[in-house]
């Protein structure tokens, strides 16, 4: 239930650097931080209130991607940006499942939410001896394909009687009956988002406008934008999943970045069949062994689109994004120990699977961001509840 390994150093620098950038934009501090780093070494108190900081002013998300202070790579730009679907509030610690934690809103409509933990498991944080549900307070983001929290868990002080506890059960059961097990952010299109958290900081963002959309997708856009991720979101709830639907996205968030952007131009099913045919053809979905498996002209059917279209639009895709086949960029979470260019390194001048080097060496180039994890190292959490 914890968030793969290869994993944390990527979510930790890009945390610490929106954190870092926040403080740079509104002082929450009287000293100056001298680097993102020193992030990660405030007192809990004081990072709670930088946390607080930023929810109040939701515009520094954007402002940090278009300036990109780090020159970090689209693909790590597009994982804050998506920050923006974040949940903030109260939630109940309801249940450690193999697979994911359950945490319940406390509010209406009760969501039911599966959230990883980060280097220490929930378990071990909110204390083994502490019997659930555990009221805490804190933010749950999108990573990946997949919700983990901040890294902040306050937690409250709470009796709860044989009466609270049916009525817990009754809200948990009630929320996964109307919507399953929500796995990633933003959740699928007809369930209601809790509201977002009211701005409580006076003091205006320095250097940065507010926006009432991205301002990286140029408004001529927004409109097509908007159209493909309903169909593309659709489609994988009804023939993949959310796993597969929260990579479309991605990939449809970077088509629509593009100067100029294609989806403007053409039918948006056309678009959505082409985004749906790349992901799939990386991850081998027209392999009939894959737990999801179509072939390319069923998506094309699906989308009320001829063959020749689709193929189109998918070469086009490929074409403009260099995407070549087995891309670690878009390999879904679950398929990555199986991608054997995610674990393709050069030492000495030879390339050699990671997956067979002395333990040293992995942990070097874990080090060094040329492999997703250590083998063997990913968290148990593939087992279904």
């Amino acid at each position: 239930m914890r968030l793969n390994p290869h994993d944390l150093p990527l979510f930790a620098k890009l945390h610490k650097a929106l954190m870092f950038f926040v403080n740079q934009r509104l002082d929450v501090f009287d000293q100056p931080l001298a680097s993102p780093d020193e992030v990660g070494k405030l007192p809990l108190q004081e990072r709670s209130k930088l946390r607080d900081a930023m929810l109040a002013n939701m515009d520094l998300i954007d402002a940090f991607v278009s300036e990109n202070p780090l020159g970090l790579p689209e693909v790590e730009a597009e994982i804050v940006r998506s920050w923006k679907d974040l949940v903030a509030g109260k939630f109940w610690v309801y249940r450690y499942l193999k697979k994911y934690t359950i945490f319940l809103t406390t509010g209406e409509p009760v969501v039911a939410y599966g959230v990883l933990s980060l280097a220490d498991s929930f378990e071990d944080l909110i204390g083994p001896d502490r019997r659930l549900p555990y009221l805490c307070k804190t933010v749950l983001l999108p990573f990946n394909g997949q919700i983990v929290y901040e890294g902040l868990l306050e937690g409250y002080s709470t009796t709860l009687g044989s009466g609270d506890l049916r009525s817990l059960e009754n809200r948990y059961n009630n929320a996964k009956k109307r919507h399953g097990i929500i796995t990633c952010l933003p959740p699928p299109a007809e369930l209601p988002r809790p509201a977002r958290p009211k701005p409580t900081t006076k003091r205006p963002a320095k250097g940065t406008k507010i926006s009432t959309g991205d301002p990286s997708i140029p408004q001529a856009v927004h409109q097509a934008h908007d159209q493909i991720l309903g169909m593309t979101d659709a489609f994988c709830r009804k023939h993949l999943d959310e796993e597969y639907g929260a990579v479309c996205r991605k990939l449809a968030g970077i088509l629509a970045r593009k100067r100029p952007s294609p989806l403007t131009r053409g039918k948006p099913e056309s678009w959505a069949s082409g985004i749906v045919r790349v992901v799939g053809w990386v991850n081998f979905l027209g392999d009939p062994s894959q737990p999801h498996h179509m072939k390319m002209a069923d998506i094309d059917e699906g989308f009320g689109i001829s063959q020749a279209t689709g193929s189109a639009r998918s070469m086009a895709i490929r074409d403009l994004l260099k995407i070549p086949a087995f891309d670690p960029k878009w390999t879904l979470p679950s398929r990555m120990d199986r991608n054997p260019l995610a674990w393709m390194i050069q030492i000495n001048g030879l390339i050699a699977d990671a997956r067979q080097l002395p333990r040293e060496v992995q942990e070097e180039a874990l080090r060094k961001g040329l492999i997703p994890y250590i083998p063997g190292d990913e968290a148990d959490d593939s087992t279904e509840e």
